[in-house]
């Protein structure tokens, strides 16, 4: 009988965004698995002391760093710890390392539409992508869906909602929705912070208030997001995309205890759900390991001590961001890439203090109102829209 520290060839990861909760959580993961898997990259964007830590306890082949100044700090650092990472910077190494000869598997979780260049590099390598970065198919939901069969590579969704949709329906799912008799997609959503708060309550809420997520540890950014609710509404589109489905046939449920991830019904009255523990280790872990399952040190879900599960329907008057995700992408082309990009800027704006909570979806949707559709068959053309709208979302701040 062969050892366990034999009996599988170690698997390659490239982490994109390890300093973020998503790759926070694929690192301790993997490190409950070294027979299995090893670490050839590991990314940051500033934060560079987080990967220094993470470099002297994981030691990987390569870190990145956005900028020169920051990876020459790092170099420095690592050099006098006696650790022989290679540190490079910018944008071209970001996408070298998603697509190196050497990796198997990519962690797509940079935040933001920094992450779909990289993401797209690991696609066209032919990698295993778990995907944790929506924005990738939020922007360029067709062409990337196209390089992904174009260069065979392995898809498989990490946020938890997508994770669990992609468990409860069969192998070749994509494309055969109502073959197999799928006739609606449930997303489910906490409600963020702020459930059952109205518009007028929304006006004074603060940076802190909007970052604490009742059942999740998330970054700054997805939280805000899901306390306006345009995260759910990111996921819808990320959603008709992965599993081409038609925006009307996915419903998005209030559920606020966050055990069922999400749910898919059949034409013969089931109801298929994922449950667990609300811990995104479950779902890196189905993904690293797919089709085979592996340890994740997560507590298995106690039912009697949730005692309940409740439904609500979102409040699309109070959460209008919602409503824009779904208008977005019925529109098409262009048309949610803009709108992430106001987003962004909107959000980031809120968290630095220049606008208030309430202003978020008001921001987004002058931009969509501002910016003509175009077709979204070209990177190029995504890419400049994208940048067009930030331009334009940042002069409504300034109004």
């Amino acid at each position: 009988m062969l050892d366990i520290a034999t009996s599988y060839d170690r698997q390659s990861v490239t982490v994109l965004g390890a300093t973020g909760s998503i790759g926070a959580s694929t690192l301790d993961v993997l490190a409950r698995h070294p027979e299995r898997y090893r670490i050839h990259a590991l990314t940051a964007c500033t934060r560079r002391e987080a990967l220094r830590d993470q470099c002297l306890v994981h030691r990987p082949a390569v870190a990145v760093l956005a900028h020169e100044h920051d990876a020459a700090w790092l170099r420095d650092e690592l050099g006098r710890a006696g650790v022989s990472t290679e540190v490079r910077a910018g944008e071209m190494a970001l996408q070298e390392v998603a697509g190196a000869n050497e990796v198997d598997v990519v962690m797509a979780a940079i935040v933001g539409a920094a992450g779909l260049l990289p993401t797209l590099a690991a696609v066209r390598a032919g990698k295993r992508v778990l995907l944790a970065n929506k924005e990738a198919l939020v922007m360029s939901g067709a062409l990337f869906m196209e390089e992904v069969a174009r260069h065979e590579a392995i898809l498989l969704p990490i946020d938890s909602e997508h994770n669990a949709i992609y468990q409860c329906l069969p192998p070749g799912h994509r494309g055969r929705l109502a073959e197999i008799g799928v006739t609606q997609l449930l997303l489910t959503a906490s409600g963020g912070p702020f459930r059952g708060w109205d518009a007028t309550r929304l006006v004074a809420v603060t940076p802190e208030q909007a970052c604490a997520h009742p059942n999740w540890a998330m970054g700054r950014k997805i939280s805000v997001d899901s306390a306006t609710l345009m995260n759910k509404g990111l996921e819808l589109i990320e959603a008709c995309w992965l599993f081409d489905a038609r925006p009307e046939q996915i419903q998005v449920v209030v559920h606020p205890q966050s055990v069922i991830h999400s749910m898919a019904a059949y034409s013969d009255g089931s109801v298929i759900a994922q449950l667990g523990n609300p811990d995104m280790r479950t779902p890196i872990a189905y993904g690293l390991a797919w089709p085979e399952r592996i340890a994740a040190g997560v507590e298995h879900l106690d039912l009697f001590s949730v005692a309940r599960l409740d439904f609500e329907a979102p409040d699309e008057a109070a959460f209008p961001c919602l409503r824009l995700a779904r208008e977005a992408m019925a529109a098409g082309g262009t048309a949610p890439a803009l709108m992430n990009a106001a987003n962004e800027v909107a959000v980031e704006a809120f968290l630095t203090g220049r606008v208030g909570f309430t202003r978020i979806p008001g921001i987004i949707e002058s931009v969509l109102d501002a910016c003509d559709v175009k077709a979204a068959d070209e990177l190029d053309v995504i890419l400049a829209e994208d940048a067009r709208a930030r331009r334009v979302a940042e002069r409504h701040l300034a109004r």
